[in-house]
């Protein structure tokens, strides 16, 4: 028999795919399961602020207290946490018994019986069978101020297209009808191996993968966005209306201070463009408040740009000054921690009221969606407009009779047509039309 081997993936999208290449590699020495008593329980790290280090930690401490009891043989810790804190981790928590970074992916496989290397190709999906993130790239040429990504993952190294082409076409094979592109910048693909920014060509090829119906893009950068992806958008139907651009600011000197290369002038016609260019474009941006030299003045700049912007998804954080970075080296945290928190909840508010008028605004609209999960009989759906985990839901009220008698499990992975009739602030529910 196999030894079993359990995985608890913590942090972005980017470590999700960084575990499914793991698992792939891992599968023919051992039985993957969910959860129960395992050999190995491996633990993919997050480190990136102090509530995501703090989860890892408490994560790794559970799981060490699991292998006291009998549930688990061996804890296994790998990504950024082990990366960042190769040296200290091992002394603080000994009782775990192989820590490795974020680029250690043969050494892990070595431990673990496994002697070959990650197959940039070969994924074990742990994400819903129709839907799977496509890391076009790894590591980060920005210094953002604030930010350790650079010191954790390197440099910025692009996949050759025709390899992401490859992976593309073994997802849809495997049933996956939506990609979506991350990287720490997907904006700045192809500048390392090709001389220039090749993200619309990316996208482009994907888009004549047959299977895949829906390719949309996280994490671009404001500075030098590519133009040529908003005509791509624009033109090719299966690129999702939909950009995912963290602005973190828009005052200028905070913005100065990050290290973000962009003015708030150059940031509101970035935001123009984008919607001239595809009138019908969802934008979801995060913020940083509290970050060093944040005072109230420019914390009123961001208000009145929220409620300017009038972004379709907007999330945010309270800066956490991290250690090595230029903010924890060169500033000074001066922003107490009890006004961060109060200039979060208010910007959060302000987006509460802002996403409600948004979503009651699409009342009536017919649209099509994907069915991500059936629960209590109300399939899950997302329209091109939400993405997985980090949007809203379209709630629909299974109708035998508008399916073609498929039952609601069976419905999971197909495209609907909808009619949306209800909103609130995170939420949408729809009835449907037709399959």
């Amino acid at each position: 028999m196999k030894p079993k081997l359990g995985i608890l993936t913590l942090g972005c999208s980017k470590n999700t795919v960084d575990s499914e290449h793991v698992l792939a590699a891992l599968s023919e020495r051992y039985e993957i399961v969910p959860q129960g008593e395992v050999d190995v329980f491996l633990i993919n790290t997050c480190s990136f602020i102090a509530d995501a280090k703090e989860e890892s930690i408490n994560a790794i401490l559970e799981a060490v207290e699991l292998k006291k009891q009998g549930l688990y043989r061996k804890v296994v810790v790998f990504g950024c946490l082990g990366q960042r804190y190769a040296d200290q981790m091992p002394e603080l928590i000994p009782e775990v018994d192989a820590w490795f970074g974020a680029r250690d992916f043969a050494p892990l496989l070595e431990y673990l019986g496994v002697e070959r290397d990650i197959e940039q190709v070969s994924r074990r999906l742990t994400t819903p069978s129709h839907y799977a993130y496509l890391k076009i790239a790894e590591g980060c040429d920005r210094r953002c101020s604030y930010c350790a990504i650079p010191f954790i993952r390197g440099a910025h190294r692009s996949v050759p297209v025709e390899t992401l082409v490859k992976e593309a076409e073994a997802l849809a094979a495997k049933g996956v009808r939506e990609l979506i592109v991350i990287a720490q910048d997907s904006t700045y693909y192809g500048l390392d191996l090709y001389g220039k920014r090749e993200l619309a060509r990316l996208l482009r090829e994907l888009s004549l993968v047959e299977g895949i119906e829906w390719i949309r893009i996280h994490y671009s950068y404001p500075d030098s966005f590519p133009e040529d992806v908003l005509e791509e958008m624009a033109s090719n139907p299966k690129i999702c209306k939909y950009i995912d651009i963290p602005l973190q600011h828009i005052s200028t000197k905070v913005l100065k201070k990050m290290h973000r290369g962009v003015t708030a002038e150059q940031v509101r016609a970035l935001v123009q463009r984008m919607r001239e260019a595809v009138p019908s474009v969802v934008l979801r941006t995060t913020m940083i408040v509290g970050h060093p030299g944040e005072d109230e003045e420019d914390f009123e700049q961001l208000l009145e740009f929220v409620r300017e912007a009038r972004f379709d998804r907007l999330g945010a954080f309270t800066y956490s000054e991290e250690e090595d970075t230029y903010a924890a080296i060169h500033y000074r945290d001066d922003v107490p921690a009890e006004e961060k928190q109060s200039r979060y909840d208010r910007l959060m508010t302000l987006q509460e009221g802002i996403s409600y008028e948004c979503n009651r605004s699409r009342l009536g609209e017919r649209t099509r969606v994907i069915v991500d999960s059936c629960e209590d009989g109300i399939l899950v759906c997302r329209s091109q407009k939400e993405s997985p985990d980090v949007d809203g839901e379209i709630l629909v009220k299974y109708n035998p009779e508008l399916v073609g008698g498929l039952g609601p499990d069976e419905l999971v992975g197909h495209f609907l047509n909808v009619e949306i009739n209800g909103a609130d602030s995170y939420d949408l529910s729809a009835e449907i039309i037709s399959l």
